[in-house]
């Protein structure tokens, strides 16, 4: 679920306004994508019993892990910035505090929670803050919907293929198949196996190889499609409400919101401010984490967020650092409005080499053992580095 964070929101809200109901095919094309991606990162994190990370520095040159990690720290850095600035705005419109202060007390607790509370206490909370993605579904419910347009443009879009809309489709592609969900997902597998300290690698124990690659395949793809299924209502909504009341320019998820409110009522602006608040509380925990995560395994530091902060002050280090360097950016010259969107354009251009890297570890026999991933997903995962490979380059193409 913290794929939908506030970066995302900002982004699907765009290419609603946009381009309308044009842009609702991303969603259907990327779903068995971003489904194959995530379940290849859970099977080397479960096979293997180490972090993404990791497995790059064993298998590839030094060079690879540390543009990777680099790149990751950079666009994650970006995206909280974005992601808190965006909090603290919609806090503001909701109940008149200043912007500022909340995104502090966002921050903070946040902060608190990630380095003193173990992560099986507090997710528990935190999944229950994914409802809040509901809110979009009912915001359509408070609007005129063309359901015989919406389904022909789901799959027959009609636009211009310009620099423009390769822009959206790298930023939609970018927010969906995250680099940072990568890292996230095949080290929550590792979590997982050491706080259930019997659990043996499934090179070892071939019997049990069985039951968790279905529970994975359960988890990827069901938790994978609510959060397609999330961003498409995004899209739906602001294309039947902004672009056709002509606001076709959304900087950031809080002014997506406030535009609603005129052209829907405040129960659509309340539903879509809510639900940027829930993502947000979701979704900064993980990109702080997943950062951690690669810099520690880079680094051969203690990791994990069931260790206790004096066990490993490297990882809760640069917790710390990439949530306070995001605070400190909304006080800087760099714009975290603009930084909602151009975060996601830059995680859709380092997710391609690192989509390629995945897609290598999951085939190799010296790293998964009998367990490497099956043909089809290995298929998806290349036609998903295909298709964000050519929107990046499109991108750039003037014209």
């Amino acid at each position: 679920m913290a794929d939908d964070d506030p970066s995302g929101i900002a982004t699907y809200s765009q290419a609603g306004a946009q381009f309308g109901l044009n842009m609702l095919w991303t969603m259907p094309l990327a779903y068995p994508l971003m489904s194959a991606i995530q379940s290849m990162c859970a099977r080397i994190g479960r096979v293997t019993g180490k972090g993404l990370a990791a497995n790059i520095k064993t298998a590839f040159p030094p060079i690879v892990l540390q543009g990777v990690v680099l790149l990751l720290l950079v666009a994650n850095t970006l995206n909280i910035a974005a992601d808190v600035a965006a909090m603290g705005e919609v806090s503001e419109l909701v109940t008149g505090f200043d912007r500022h202060l909340m995104t502090v007390l966002f921050v903070v607790g946040s902060l608190l929670l990630q380095i003193f509370v173990p992560y099986h206490r507090y997710v528990f909370f935190l999944k229950w803050l994914t409802l809040s993605l509901l809110a979009y579904a009912a915001v359509l419910f408070t609007v005129h919907v063309p359901w015989g347009e919406l389904a022909l443009r789901t799959f027959w879009p009609r636009f211009t293929p310009n620099a423009a809309a390769a822009t959206v489709v790298v930023g939609v592609f970018g927010t969906t198949i995250s680099p940072y969900l990568f890292f996230w997902q095949a080290s929550e597998e590792v979590e997982d196996m050491q706080r259930r300290k019997s659990v043996a690698l499934l090179k070892r124990d071939t019997r049990s190889a069985g039951p968790e690659l279905r529970r994975i395949r359960w988890d990827t793809w069901s938790g994978m499609f609510y959060s397609d299924i999330a961003a498409y209502f995004i899209i739906l909504a602001t294309a039947v409400t902004l672009n056709v009341a002509g606001v076709k320019d959304i900087e950031t998820a809080a002014q997506a919101a406030s535009a609603l409110r005129p052209l829907a009522g405040d129960f659509a602006f309340m539903l879509f401010a809510v639900g940027i608040l829930g993502v947000g509380l979701i979704g900064v925990p993980v990109l702080a984490a997943s950062a951690a995560y690669a810099l520690s395994e880079a680094m051969g530091w203690k990791w994990g967020l069931e260790r206790k902060a004096t066990g490993a002050r490297g990882f809760y280090g640069v917790i710390a650092v990439s949530v306070l360097a995001g605070l400190a950016i909304q006080y800087s010259p760099i714009s975290p409005m603009k930084a909602l969107f151009w975060s996601a354009v830059i995680n859709g251009i380092v997710a391609v080499p690192l989509m390629v890297v995945i897609i290598l570890l999951v085939s190799k026999k010296s790293v998964m053992g009998a367990f490497t991933a099956a043909r089809p997903i290995i298929f998806l995962g290349w036609i998903a580095t295909a298709v964000m490979g050519v929107a990046a380059v499109w991108m750039f193409i003037p014209g």
